[in-house]
């Protein structure tokens, strides 16, 4: 069994000044929304929800760019609605969330 029910990695990747990115549409700031959130909901932790950094995840045209583990869904997410759409629909409902999904 896997140590975490739901590992969850958004791209934080910053390029060079000019080049489009996931950190440069807010990514870094729904990350650390999304670590708050999942740790007020009680949902942090083993067996639960746990929320990373990542490198470039090769997706800047979608971003910003999460992909949540062992589910291998990927998402867009352009603002907290909808990370708080992903928290409460997939991980802690297991229904993925179409409109967002890439």
């Amino acid at each position: 069994m896997s140590y975490f029910k739901h590992h969850v990695f958004f791209c934080c990747n910053q390029r060079p000044e000019g080049e489009d990115c996931c950190a440069s549409r807010g990514s870094v700031e729904l990350q650390t929304y999304a670590k708050d959130r999942i740790a007020a909901l009680g949902l942090k932790g083993q067996g639960k929800v746990r929320i990373n950094k990542a490198g470039c995840l090769d997706r800047c045209d979608d971003g910003p760019v999460l992909v949540v583990y062992p589910d291998n869904v990927w998402y867009t997410a352009i603002d907290k609605s909808d990370v708080d759409e992903i928290i409460s629909e997939h991980l802690q409902n297991g229904r993925i969330v179409e409109r967002l999904k890439i």
